[in-house]
């Protein structure tokens, strides 16, 4: 596990890494290509050993199964994001990987974990077959960039979140009343090398703020909005389970 700058979580953990989503916008397809190997195409691959570089088949779907261990050793609760540089349900990832990811979890239970996917339907197929854990400690989140995206899941019986970020429209009726379901929205604009591709307008922020205060549901705000909300306006709200208010 590593610190990170993410504001939203205290730590990453990556099991997997890799992604086939091909965003344009994705910081993480930029790193691992940065320092992979560049090696052939590898298509999905477990590495059961540690190597020197984290990346050997730069941003291909790959499982470091050598990683399993590490929240168990951490003592102190963490909020961890799991799988920041790979998307964990993307359609290619075996059901495997997750059980074995979920069953580490579960060894290591002092923990919060949030999970962020594009794929969200993958939640809702591992939940019919009763392989979607169930637990206070297990959040699972999904991205929202625009009033386009089309596959989103909310589940009374899980914590869900959802990420809008990068924000580039503002978000209508119906997707707003889609996304005050859920117990956690965190909000950003682009970052990286296209920065200032899309500016959020203010009004986008405050129209998804003021919705979520009539629901009751907590806004984090990260620190791509301070110049378009001013530090005195930005809103930092956890739900109180990640908190430790129990």
């Amino acid at each position: 596990m590593n610190k990170t700058r993410i504001e939203w979580c205290d730590s990453t953990w990556n099991p997997v890494t890799g992604c086939l989503h091909d965003c344009e916008y994705c910081y993480a397809r930029r790193i691992a290509n940065r320092f992979g190997e560049h090696r052939e195409e590898a298509g999905v691959v477990e590495l059961h050993f540690k190597r020197d570089n984290p990346y050997p088949f730069d941003f291909y779907p790959t499982f470091h199964k050598y990683r399993l261990d590490e929240p168990a050793k951490k003592t102190k609760g963490q909020n961890i994001f799991v799988c920041s540089m790979a998307d964990l349900f993307g359609n290619w990832v075996p059901d495997e990987w997750i059980k074995e990811i979920f069953e580490a979890c579960e060894k290591a239970p002092q923990h919060n974990y949030l999970f962020l996917t594009k794929n969200p339907i993958r939640y809702e197929i591992l939940h019919q077959d009763n392989k979607l854990i169930k637990s206070n400690n297990m959040w699972y989140g999904f991205s929202i960039i625009n009033n386009s995206t089309f596959q989103c899941w909310i589940d009374s019986q899980h914590n869900t979140f959802i990420s809008v970020e990068p924000i580039l429209e503002d978000l209508n009726q119906q997707m707003i009343k889609f996304i005050t379901s859920v117990n956690w929205i965190i909000i950003g604009a682009e970052t990286g090398n296209r920065k200032d591709k899309v500016i959020p307008k203010k009004e986008w922020i405050d129209n998804i703020v003021e919705h979520c205060k009539k629901s009751g549901i907590p806004v984090f705000m990260k620190d791509s909005l301070i110049s378009i909300m001013g530090k005195e306006n930005m809103l930092r709200e956890f739900p109180k389970e990640l908190k430790g208010e129990n």
